[in-house]
C-alpha cells in the first residue's frame, strides 16, 4: 500500500539500486487502494488520484518503471496513463469487465491467479485478455486457499501457467500470508520467503513478486509478510545464486517429456 509519496520513494531507491547491482530488472509496485483489506476499519491508502500522482512522481523522481493494481473498469483507463504495467488483484482475475478494460488499454498485465482457482483455470482468464488486444500477459502464482488461515503453493502450477504461453511469476510474500489469521487482519511467516522463492527458482520463472518496506512490524498492510528493507541485499544475493543455478543449469521444466 501507498503509505506515502516519500516512502515510496525511498523505497524504490533502494530497490533500484540493489537490483541493477546484481543484473535484475526491477519495477515498483503499491496500491493506491487496498480494497480487500479484511476489516473495514483498515487503512486503504490514498486513493486513486493522489495515488497516482505519488506513483507518477516515484516514477519519475527515481527513474523506474511502475505498476499498481485496479479494482473496477473505470480505474484502467486513468491507471494507463501513469504506470507501465496493470496488476489484476488475485481475487478479481475472472471478472471480465475489468480484464477488458484493462486489455483495451494495450498495457502490459499481471494478473494473479486466484486462491480458489486451480492454474488450468487461468486459461479462460488468459483468453479474455487476449480476445480484447492484450499481447503481453503475466500470470502470476501467490498460494492456493485451503481454509484454516493458511495458503499452500502447488508449484505445478506454474508449469501450467506457462504452458498458457505467458511469462509466470512467484509471489514470494503473498503466498506466506495467512489470511485473517490476526483475527481483524491477516498475518503471515516471512520466515519462508526465501525457501519458496528458491524453490520457484529451481523450477524456472521469469519475476519475483516482494513485498519490502523498512519497518514491516508498523507497516499499514501486509507486515507480516514483508521483507525487511534493510535485508534486501542479502536476499537479492541468495536469488541471484538461486537463479543463476536454474538458468545455467535446468532452464525451465518442460512438461513434454
Amino acid at each position: 500500500m501507498l503509505e506515502s509519496q516519500e516512502l515510496g520513494a525511498r523505497v524504490a531507491a533502494k530497490l533500484k539500486e540493489e537490483c541493477e547491482s546484481r543484473g535484475f530488472d526491477y519495477i515498483f509496485k503499491a496500491s493506491f487502494d487496498k480494497a480487500n483489506r479484511t476489516s473495514i476499519h483498515s487503512e486503504r491508502g490514498p486513493g486513486l488520484e493522489r495515488g497516482l500522482e505519488w506513483l507518477a512522481s516515484i516514477r519519475e523522481g527515481v527513474g523506474v518503471r511502475v505498476t499498481t493494481d485496479i479494482h473496477e473498469p473505470c480505474q484502467a483507463e486513468p491507471c494507463a496513463r501513469v504506470v507501465d504495467m496493470l496488476q489484476i488483484p488475485a481475487f478479481l482475475c475472472r471478472q471480465t469487465d475489468l480484464l477488458v478494460a484493462a486489455a483495451k488499454t494495450g498495457k502490459p498485465l499481471n494478473i494473479k491467479k486466484a486462491q480458489f482457482l486451480a492454474p488450468e483455470d487461468m486459461a479462460s482468464v488468459v483468453e479474455k485478455c487476449r480476445e480484447a488486444g492484450a499481447s503481453d500477459v503475466t500470470l502470476c502464482e501467490r498460494g492456493t486457499a485451503f481454509g484454516y488461515h493458511r495458503l499452500v503453493v502447488d508449484f505445478r502450477s506454474l508449469l501450467v501457467m506457462r504452458g498458457l504461453g505467458c511469462r509466470v511469476m512467484f509471489d514470494a510474500t503473498h503466498s506466506i500470508q495467512q489470511p485473517g489469521g490476526l483475527g481483524s487482519a491477516s498475518g503471515g511467516d516471512r520466515r519462508f520467503v526465501l525457501p519458496l522463492a528458491r524453490a520457484a527458482l529451481a523450477i524456472g520463472v521469469d519475476a519475483l513478486f516482494m513485498e519490502v518496506h523498512p519497518d514491516p512490524e508498523n507497516a499499514k498492510s501486509d507486515g507480516p509478510n514483508m521483507v525487511p528493507l534493510g535485508k534486501i541485499g542479502w536476499l537479492l544475493d541468495q536469488i541471484r545464486e538461486a537463479d543463476s543455478l536454474s538458468r545455467d543449469r535446468l532452464g525451465f521444466a518442460s512438461l513434454d517429456w
